[in-house]
């Protein structure tokens, strides 16, 4: 017999997911033929797999050692668990902008993938783990049920404010706000042309899989996701003008491409960008990568007592190459 007692990080989700993450290969009907014959328990009574769990709660499995050993599937847990901990891989000292025991606000480095790859490729996750590791926040027995995961995604060659839950209500709350746009998200980027308007951008992205890129269109499909954009030039040359912009849907790829076919690609950006463009700035400033920084975030009222914070707004700081490349190019600021 095994006895799990229900902590923060498990509590406030169904006991069925709970299951499945605690017993990784077992399948759902192997647990709900468990429930039905008490094999199962929780709180020492029947269950149907659909209660929320609660912290406290008691969970009883009626197995085997072998039994729950073939079930618990320990060994994507232990890859993570060493991957993360293993001395020098979490070499990455993360600019942390915001922190409490639910969620943690980091800026990312351009060249960072903000997930894990297929290609093992260390990824904003893994260095987060390892952090949380290393402050003693979780262990290899949390592991086994709750992984801290970001709740917004960079492109890879993407800098700024990335969200991710150290506990399971930090994470489902801020993914809910992700969701539900509640969070406005800003991001500064060097466009070529000048710009002295602000703007609300609207279209069509159609993906193009094959290439993993996208397609701007004016018109709806069955395949096309509408996006809308919203721009604020602050600071222009004539020949290259620095934007603050808002996301108001988010998807992939999309600011680069609104930007891009409205006639003023981002600087660097290799999929969308000018490649002439992209080849000076690579040679006189040896920028490899799109300067595009999400550099914002503002938080709602509601949810800054969760967050504890006195001030509802987090900033990243430029990087110190696109900040070179802005006193470089003296964009003089847009007055109205």
């Amino acid at each position: 017999m095994k006895e799990f007692i229900i902590g923060e990080n498990q509590a406030g989700q169904r006991f069925d997911k709970y299951l499945a993450k605690l017993m990784k290969n077992a399948n759902k009907s192997f647990f709900y033929k468990m429930l039905r014959k008490k094999n199962i328990t929780l709180n020492g009574k029947k269950a149907a797999g659909n209660e929320m769990l609660k912290e406290g709660d008691c969970v009883k499995l009626f197995f085997s050692d072998e039994t729950f050993e073939k079930f618990q599937g320990n060994e994507k847990t232990q890859e993570l668990f060493q991957k993360a901990s293993k001395p020098g891989k979490h070499s990455v000292k993360l600019e942390i902008l915001y922190e409490n025991e639910h969620v943690l606000l980091v800026s990312k480095p351009a060249g960072m993938l903000s997930q894990p790859a297929d290609d093992g490729t260390p990824s904003l996750v893994e260095h987060i783990t390892g952090y949380l590791l290393e402050t003693g926040d979780i262990d290899c027995e949390t592991l086994k049920t709750f992984h801290p995961s970001v709740c917004n995604r960079l492109d890879r060659n993407t800098s700024g404010i990335v969200a991710a839950g150290k506990s399971l209500m930090g994470l489902q709350k801020l993914s809910a706000m992700f969701h539900d746009r509640t969070l406005h998200k800003y991001y500064l980027c060097l466009v070529k042309g000048e710009l002295t308007k602000e703007k609300h951008l609207k279209g069509y992205l159609y993906k193009n899989k094959k290439d993993n890129k996208v397609v701007l269109r004016s018109t709806p499909g069955d395949d096309a996701l509408a996006i809308e954009t919203k721009y604020r030039p602050l600071r222009t040359n004539g020949k290259v003008t620095l934007l603050e912009t808002e996301l108001i849907t988010g998807r992939p790829h999309q600011i680069r491409a609104h930007l891009s076919g409205s006639g003023h690609p981002i600087i660097g950006d290799p999929k969308y960008g000018e490649s002439t463009v992209n080849r000076f700035y690579r040679q006189k400033y040896g920028l490899k990568h799109q300067l595009l920084h999400a550099y914002r975030l503002l938080i709602p009222k509601d949810a800054q007592e969760m967050l504890h914070m006195s001030e509802g707004e987090i900033k990243a700081p430029l990087p110190d190459l696109f900040r070179t490349i802005l006193e470089d190019e003296h964009l003089e600021e847009i007055t109205k």
